[in-house]
């Protein structure tokens, strides 16, 4: 079987830009449903209201993290895009599935804020976000080996360690919450101390 010719992004433009809007589209729908999640009962007045709203303190908490985290993952998959210069349908694979795993982030956000103090909430959600790094690198590794995008070796190698850090700080946080949940989630503070860049700038340049 003949393997699939690449297509150019010059002379494909509204084929690339119809992959481009669907990807967006699923990041708007799943950034928007994360709301959802909130509910506060109707007809309460004074004291109610205020102990029902925080109430949902652990839902508007897992709302603010996985709003950020969307969008730190939209802007990525925007650069990225940008730097595609040309597409085949192994690409349009990967970013198919990478999208599956945006379109799940509403649902275990949902359930880690109502169950946040649980080992299973707090597992479902470190292994979705997890999926959502791994095969983010697969996409953008696969498709600078098959020469469809411009990235550089350097920018590359930072993506690399920089992946493998943030899915190494989710996975590592699993066992820890099978045996202490109410841990585990501070184990995603590493996250600000991120040292992709030192990382890759002491690599040896082959």
């Amino acid at each position: 079987m003949a393997k699939e010719r690449a297509k150019r992004r010059e002379g494909n433009e509204i084929e690339f830009s119809r992959i481009v809007a669907f990807s967006d589209g699923v990041f708007a729908i799943a950034i928007t449903l994360l709301v959802l999640a909130i509910n506060v009962p109707d007809h309460l007045q004074d004291e109610q209201l205020a102990e029902a709203l925080w109430g949902q303190r652990a839902d508007f908490l897992a709302y603010a993290l996985s709003f950020a985290v969307i969008g730190r993952f939209w802007i990525i998959h925007h650069r990225f895009f940008g730097e595609v210069t040309a597409f085949d349908g192994k690409l349009l694979a990967l970013n198919i599935f990478y999208l599956a795993w945006i379109a799940l982030i509403p649902f275990t956000s949902e359930v880690l804020g109502d169950h946040g103090g649980e080992a299973a909430g707090i597992v479902l959600y470190a292994a979705n976000l997890s999926g959502v790094v791994l095969t983010g690198f697969w996409m953008q590794a696969s498709a600078r080996e098959a020469g469809l995008t411009e990235i550089d070796a350097a920018s590359h190698r930072e993506l690399r360690y920089r992946s493998l850090y943030i899915a190494g700080v989710f996975l590592a946080s699993i066992p820890v919450a099978l045996l202490a949940p109410g841990v585990a989630p501070f184990m995603w503070l590493a996250l600000f101390f991120d040292p992709a860049g030192r990382f890759a700038a002491a690599e040896p340049k082959g």
